[in-house]
């Protein structure tokens, strides 16, 4: 059994890890890529580690019906529509602030998950959604928020990803996976979602070539997909071994450490509104994440959706 402080340890890791796929995503669109080349590309690289894992493990990848059912939402809801607004707008915004808009998963999955029938009301959360929304209004209202204000225009794109993967953790909870677990489920979406972003990426002129020569965009995309495969896997096996509440705390992690590391690799700098929107956003995370209620003497973990981060 895993000692708390290494699973603590572990919690930090996957957050460092997670956050600097932020300042990735904006390096992997500096120097012309668009997003569906970049999302075929990375759903092709996380296929091929997501495969050998699920081999190593000695499973099988189910096709059935209501398995490439579950596979190709999760593929569109889950990756080629969120990724392809996130790649949009990692063009025009800082990372640190999509660092920032990525936490309102969440805050976007508890409303949704009332409309589901699948949590009930509570104010505390509903704080939580209030505090999330004044923090994105931190980011859009005042002139001194962006370096640019035009940049404000791009907000609400940052904003598409967390609203799916609010989504995608609903419809999850509620409908099931049709008996896949998670690795093999993510899995399958990224060989549906490689296949659906290929004649994308063709159609539209976006392919990126993969022969060399290759520069820093292809080694940002090469590293953040390695990563995402890598500690979504590790996130997994987490919230076996802890609980789905105490994993779900990499939310404030990925947040934190995606602002912290865009600093170093970016060299981003903020206003004082940005900050401020930040620890408003850690406020909203607080309130609304996920907490243990009791059940029969014990604690059970209480959830609302799947804190996914991209």
């Amino acid at each position: 059994m895993t000692s708390r402080p290494a699973l603590i340890l572990l919690l930090v890791l996957f957050g460092a890890a997670w956050g600097t796929t932020m300042p990735l995503t904006k390096i992997a669109v500096s120097e012309g890529y668009r997003h569906f080349g970049l999302i075929f590309w990375q759903l092709v690289i996380g296929a091929v580690i997501l495969s050998v894992i699920t081999l190593a493990r000695g499973k099988a990848l189910p096709v059935r019906r209501a398995t490439l059912v579950m596979y190709l939402f999760i593929a569109l809801v889950g990756t080629v529509l969120p990724n392809s607004a996130s790649y949009e707008a990692a063009r025009h915004l800082p990372a640190g602030v999509m660092s920032i808009a990525i936490a309102m998963v969440p805050m976007f999955a508890f409303p949704i998950a009332l409309m589901f029938g699948t949590d009930r009301f509570d104010w505390v959360r509903f704080l939580g959604l209030g505090a999330g929304l004044f923090g994105v209004g931190l980011l859009v209202a005042p002139e001194a928020s962006l370096p640019e204000r035009a940049m404000v225009a791009f907000i609400p794109l940052a904003l598409v990803a967390p609203f799916f993967y609010g989504i995608e953790g609903n419809v999850v909870a509620k409908f099931g996976t049709a008996g896949l677990d998670p690795i093999q489920l993510l899995c399958g979406a990224s060989i549906m979602g490689a296949l659906i972003a290929l004649p994308l990426a063709l159609i539209s002129g976006q392919w990126i070539d993969p022969r060399p020569p290759w520069g820093t965009p292809d080694a940002a995309l090469l590293i953040a997909s390695i990563i995402h495969a890598l500690v979504y896997s590790g996130y997994v096996w987490m919230v076996g071994a802890a609980g789905a509440v105490f994993a779900a705390q990499v939310s404030y992690l990925v947040t934190g450490f995606g602002v912290l590391s865009s600093m170093l690799l970016l060299a981003e700098r903020y206003s004082g509104w940005v900050w401020l929107a930040l620890l408003v956003m850690l406020l909203g995370l607080f309130l609304v994440q996920p907490r243990p209620r009791i059940k029969d003497g014990l604690a059970q973990p209480h959830t609302i959706g799947d804190n996914k981060a991209n």
